[in-house]
């Protein structure tokens, strides 16, 4: 049974000269734009500028203990509501403490503040 309607040679294994020499002639051209393309890109060296985060001292306040309560149960999965339910705080204290918990951290995100706590030791 033929895979391909119409190209019968495109599902066998025999591939005539010519046909040979036109996927190797397409092979070899690829190339030889990669390479030039490769070229380019390595004559162009970017310069990477290392990040530093600044210590905790110069951002502020370190986060509280409650925050911090927090941060671990993001870290283990917890939504808002559940992190509530289980501290006893209401939804919006809870996103309170995120927002404070983003900025003291100076995290983009509830997954960027959790590897950064991580990082310093907040959280394990």
């Amino acid at each position: 049974m033929a895979l391909k309607r119409g190209f019968p040679e495109a599902d066998s294994w025999h591939v005539d000269a010519a046909q040979r020499n036109e996927i190797l002639t397409r092979y070899r051209e690829h190339s030889a734009r990669f390479e030039s393309v490769a070229a380019r890109r390595d004559a162009v060296v970017a310069e990477v500028i290392p990040f530093s985060a600044p210590p905790v001292q110069e951002i502020g306040q370190d986060p509280t203990a409650r925050e911090i309560e927090v941060l671990q149960l993001i870290s283990d999965g917890l939504v808002n509501r559940e992190i509530g339910v289980r501290l006893f705080l209401s939804e919006e204290t809870v996103k309170s403490h995120v927002r404070h918990l983003l900025a003291k951290l100076q995290a983009r995100s509830r997954a960027h503040a959790v590897a950064v706590g991580f990082r310093r030791g907040l959280i394990n």
